[in-house]
């Protein structure tokens, strides 16, 4: 199997709401580039809705999407954080975190009325999001003498790289993006041109 080098997330944060026998879900979804993201979100939830009684998640990062995680916040366990999450792998969406906000009405919903709320929130805030495929990328930076601006630059055109930091004086360098099934090829063709240096900073 290729690796798989696209993954589908939401563009921006979007809302939901449901209502059940007096219970009010208020579902929250987020872009997110790390679990360290979570724990922000989480806190300005708790802080816009401090009378809520539960605040339910489930993330899944990575471009693998092996990385997952649910939080049932107090809610009887697999009722929460698992329906959400559930949502989010049949959507298969990643680098994603949905949060939902609970408020309690006074009437039990039981074990089935649970999952089905916090299943629906989630799928009525995914529905609102508009889903955008990402690649996965490699960041470099290219240092390289002034006199060879012009090969370096014609390479970045024609593998259509994305020039994320660039300095141009005695020594030159430029941060480039790029899409991780080129890596190879682009490093090559760099490689190619003397007194070039290329050093992999991280992934995107």
């Amino acid at each position: 199997m290729l690796f798989d080098d696209t993954y589908k997330t939401i563009e921006k944060p979007v809302e939901s709401i449901f209502r059940d026998r007096g219970s009010k879900f208020l579902g929250y979804a987020y872009p997110i580039n790390s679990e360290n993201d979570i724990k922000a979100i989480v806190a300005q939830l708790k802080a816009e809705h401090p009378k809520a009684n539960h605040h339910c998640w489930a993330m899944r990062l990575s471009v693998d999407r092996s990385v997952f995680r649910v939080n049932d916040d107090g809610e009887p366990s697999g009722t929460a954080g698992r329906p959400i999450l559930n949502t989010l792998l049949s959507h298969d969406l990643t680098n994603i975190v949905v949060v939902v906000v609970r408020y309690f009405g006074g009437t039990l919903l039981g074990v089935p009325g649970l999952i089905n709320a916090y299943k629906t929130t989630a799928e009525e805030a995914v529905g609102q999001a508009v889903i955008i495929h990402k690649t996965v990328n490699d960041v470099y930076t290219i240092a390289f003498d002034y006199l060879q601006m012009n090969d370096v630059m014609r390479i970045i055109k024609d593998d259509n790289l994305t020039i994320l930091n660039q300095q141009f004086d005695n020594d030159c360098s430029i941060q480039v993006s790029i899409r991780k099934t080129q890596v190879e090829q682009t490093l090559t063709k760099l490689g190619k041109i003397n007194g070039v240096a290329v050093k992999y900073n991280h992934s995107l």
